[in-house]
């Protein structure tokens, strides 16, 4: 036994557990954590956790004297044997153990149960450790291959990843939801959305963009469904004709993310227990026909020219009984509720060529057409009492002609949390900020 570091001339390459059936018979080095312990007398298993897997070690003689508590970052060497009794079918005969890091006892929690079982303001407080537990370190896992799989998409496409400001002088939306910050002798304020530049980028002759990036909302809510910082999956197209065509290209992103997640994925989805969504053709209709289907189905009545969170609820309820999916695009917003550069339909001046995303009872995505004509636009500020002058960068990009153009946006934490039917949003964030949260 040994507990000082292992000498580098000794040392073998480390090997992750989930390389390790592909080497029984070899001698091997792993690192990881140490994750559950059992002793039985003269001989013990521990197994021990990496960022691909877990494996069990047998540990005989000296070795089972060694101390070994849970969370501790260990070296094991030893041989790879075949095992009837493990899950994977293997298991390491160890041969030295040495203790790289001791974690303090008792842990807050137990990390290694299958469920936490705990609150989540706790897991919240501990978020470091409790993302070590399987479960919850699968969610993450499949938040990033949503990632990937959204950026090798769009690549394919010919779009191009942009990277905007976060620091900006005023407001995307014109509205009050800002957090001001202090930047010299000025005000600034961290950017509800990168809306403006990406219409920048496509004017700029690039003309298929996307940023994957934070925004700042400083919206007072504290519920299932809100951060003040979330992850935006942002898309812009120019030379687009109608909203149709921005619903399609969603629609289609979607059912690539959805494909990529099940082949990259397939252990943490099982883990999680979660089966995919088929999606398909997803379902288009117009505010004012969900409005009327919550009343005639629920007796729910509505906003004018809007959904509620119930009613988001209910038609997701509807359309997954109906289609065998809960999402349905939602069309036909009025003017009045819309920023001012969503762009009015032709036929209904008072209404948008706009959508939203509903996916399993909650919006995951706004988008639509833009107006790309100036003294429209500067209308259309005014009709929604802003003033032009303050948005004067802005606009100067329609004085040099701009395209027909339109895009919309998901957001990341919601898309993972309604992917994995989780309670809460936060369960998405690896360190949510809300109204109350700050650390870590």
């Amino acid at each position: 036994m040994s507990m000082s570091k292992p000498n580098q001339e000794s040392s073998k390459v480390r090997v992750l557990c989930s390389q390790l059936s592909d080497k029984i018979g070899e001698g091997v080095m792993i690192q990881g954590w140490v994750h559950r312990t059992r002793y039985l007398g003269a001989l013990a298993f521990a197994q021990v956790r990496d960022r691909s897997g877990l494996v069990q070690c047998v540990l005989e003689g000296k070795l089972v004297k060694t101390r070994l508590e849970l969370e501790s970052v260990v070296t094991v060497k030893g041989k790879v044997v075949a095992s009837l009794k493990t899950t994977g079918g293997i298991e390491i005969q160890a041969e030295e153990i040495f203790v790289l890091n001791r974690a303090e006892t008792p842990l807050p929690f137990e990390v290694n149960r299958k469920e936490l079982g705990i609150k989540l303001e706790t897991i919240l407080e501990h978020r470091v450790l409790s993302m070590r537990n399987p479960r919850v370190h699968a969610i993450f896992a499949i938040q990033a291959a949503i990632v990937t799989a959204f950026r090798e998409y769009l690549n394919g496409l010919g779009f191009m990843q942009i990277f905007t400001p976060k620091l900006v002088a005023a407001g995307t939306e014109g509205g009050s939801n800002l957090f001001e910050v202090s930047y010299f002798e000025k005000k600034a304020y961290l950017a509800q959305s990168p809306q403006f530049y990406k219409q920048m980028m496509v004017g700029a002759g690039y003309e298929r963009v996307y940023e994957i990036a934070p925004v700042y909302r400083a919206e007072e809510h504290h519920t299932s469904r809100h951060l003040n910082e979330y992850i935006s999956l942002d898309v812009e197209v120019g030379f687009v004709e109608s909203e149709a065509e921005l619903m399609e290209l969603e629609e289609d992103l979607l059912r690539f993310v959805v494909g990529k997640l099940g082949k990259m994925c397939e252990q943490e989805l099982t883990l999680l227990g979660v089966s995919l969504p088929q999606v398909t053709t997803i379902p288009r209709i117009t505010v004012e026909e969900a409005r009327t289907i919550l009343l005639k189905e629920y007796g729910k009545t509505s906003p004018e020219g809007d959904l509620d969170p119930e009613g988001e609820r209910l038609i997701c309820r509807h359309f997954a009984e109906k289609e065998g999916a809960g999402m349905a695009f939602i069309t036909g917003y009025p003017v009045e509720i819309r920023p001012m550069y969503a762009m009015p339909t032709s036929d209904h001046p008072g209404l948008t060529a706009s959508f939203d995303l509903l996916f399993n009872g909650v919006e995951i995505t706004t988008g639509g057409l833009r107006i790309h004509d100036r003294n429209q636009l500067e209308q259309s500020m005014r009709s929604h009492g802003l003033q032009p002058d303050h948005f004067a960068s802005y606009l100067e990009l329609f004085r040099y002609g701009m395209p027909p153009h339109g895009g919309f946006a998901i957001g990341l934490e919601r898309l993972v949390s309604r992917l994995l039917n989780l309670n809460n949003v936060r369960e998405a964030s690896a360190f949510p900020r809300d109204r109350s949260r700050l650390t870590p």
